[in-house]
């Protein structure tokens, strides 16, 4: 057996993959730590763990661009018009239809930028714009804008832009959050796996070792029955014991085959790779503090945020119902120069200065209390979402405080099962020895063999939890426990990628 690093491990599954037709089979030895971090690099939760979090960091982005000043550029090109156009004499009244047949350009070229303090936009910009009609004496004239600046301000609205800059860097780092957490969940699945791989690879081992000793046992046993040492019964439960555990063996060897393939599977593996997997050390020996480990759950995960964000949303939809209910005003205002002639030259010779200034009003008269059903409705469910708030706490305090629970008792459960798989070991081969000696029958040795088999079992069923039972706790604290540090990950090198 090899130990191999993740990179150099990858690198070999890359060859193998590119040259199946000569590929071998590589036999590794891994340990948890190991496949913990082989997990993270390169199975398919990772990589949707990562572009959960890049849609995020996207999304991110495009708001903090909405705050930076814009460049944009305008263009109508070519709009023909030839039709009859209806005019009205001012003085009969009467309606005449002419023939209009022109051609219409224009450019605009603009730096926008939004206001989030007040909701509003400014925009500075510089226009041309050229008609040709066909027909005339005159046929191409310009006008120009060589400068201008525009402002746009709703007086009594919902300012979305100004709630962002609350909610979405609160997002940003909901996201950074979440993604360790899904890093986290990753050990917490490869856990499971890996010890059902251990515990079915520990009673292969067993049932051969069993299987082995039996039948050496029972050739002694026959030996002793044909000199009439020991009873016919003596002989046919080593037989009958001999031939379960061969059948075991060939159900252990089927259960291990299916338990490494759904490790594998979910570590990233093909089948080129076949795993041969250590049993870990026994948990380090750390009580945790449930003040401590809630501090750092409150501090570091994703829950609080996630209460934070649900509750800034039901007071957004209460504000934005309020904004849209009553009247309605925006004032608009721009300020520039402005020329028109006959050539480009003119359309920018001495322009005249020009001021637009519009305030524009909507009031519902009748509206059947639409208006105000809505902001109560929108109070009525913020209200709902800070009792489900208050409920999520209660419910996360005491969550952590069962886990913590379950933890340090965990550790004792741990040191309890190591010494009586110890114990199991050692009264196995005392008995054992005995039989040999003749001075037990078979029944005390199937008991001792059964409480060796159990004994190991428990250990790693125990040790299995003690892992688990971690893992979970620094999925809800994003901490390290054991080097006393905070989770993080290279969100820069991520993004860059």
């Amino acid at each position: 057996m090899v130990k191999i690093t993740p990179i150099l491990l990858s690198f070999l599954i890359l060859v193998l993959s590119w040259n199946r037709s000569q590929a071998q089979k590589i036999k590794l030895k891994i340990s948890l730590e190991e496949a913990i971090e082989i997990a993270k690099d390169q199975s398919p939760s990772a990589l949707v763990a990562k572009h959960n979090f890049l849609a995020s960091y996207w999304q991110f982005r495009a708001f903090r661009a909405q705050l930076l000043p814009s460049l944009n550029l305008s263009a109508t090109l070519g709009n023909y018009n030839r039709s009859l156009v209806p005019l009205q004499n001012s003085e009969s009244g009467e309606i005449n239809y002419v023939a209009n047949n022109n051609l219409k350009n224009s450019l605009t070229l603009s730096i926008d930028q939004n206001i989030a303090l007040t909701g509003g936009r400014v925009s500075l910009f510089t226009s041309l714009y050229r008609l040709d009609q066909f027909g005339s004496d005159i046929p191409g004239t310009y006008n120009s804008q060589p400068i201008n600046i525009t402002y746009y301000q709703p007086l009594r609205t919902y300012n979305n832009l100004k709630w962002d800059k609350v909610t979405e860097p609160k997002r940003y780092e909901r996201a950074k959050r979440r993604y360790l957490e899904q890093m986290e969940n990753i050990n917490g699945n490869v856990i499971p796996l890996y010890f059902d791989v251990l515990q079915a690879q520990q009673r292969l081992s067993m049932s051969s070792k069993n299987y082995d000793n039996t039948v050496a046992l029972y050739k002694m046993t026959k030996e002793r029955f044909d000199r009439g040492l020991v009873s016919k019964n003596d002989v046919l439960q080593l037989e009958l014991r001999m031939i379960n555990e061969n059948l075991s063996i060939n159900d252990h060897k089927l259960t291990l085959d299916m338990r490494i393939l759904r490790l594998k599977t979910y570590m990233g593996y093909n089948e080129h790779v076949e795993l041969e997997l250590e049993v870990p050390d026994s948990g380090p020996e750390i009580t945790l503090n449930f003040d401590e480990v809630l501090d750092k759950a409150y501090k570091n995960s994703s829950f609080l945020l996630d209460n934070e964000l649900d509750l800034l949303s039901a007071k957004q939809e209460v504000e934005r119902n309020k904004a849209n209910t009553g009247i309605q005003a925006n004032l608009n205002a721009q300020f520039g120069l402005t020329q028109q002639g006959e050539g480009l030259g003119s359309a920018y010779s001495n322009p005249m200065d020009q001021q637009i200034v519009s305030l524009g009003l909507r009031l519902p008269i009748i509206d059947w209390g639409l208006g105000r059903g809505r902001v109560r409705m929108a109070k009525s469910r913020q209200e709902l979402i800070k009792a489900q708030v208050d409920q999520e706490l209660n419910e996360f305090k005491q969550n952590v405080f069962i886990k913590v629970i379950q933890f340090n008792n965990q550790v004792e459960q741990c040191n309890l099962s190591a010494r009586a798989d110890s114990i199991a070991r050692e009264r196995y081969e005392f008995a054992r020895q005995r039989f040999v000696d003749g001075t037990i029958g078979v029944t005390e040795l199937n008991t001792a063999q059964n409480e060796k088999d159990q004994a190991s079992n428990r250990y790693i069923n125990d040790l299995g939890n003690f892992w688990q039972y971690y893992y979970n706790i620094r999925k809800m604290s994003l901490y390290d426990y054991l080097n006393k540090t905070d989770l993080s990950a290279e969100f820069d090198k991520m993004i860059g990628n």
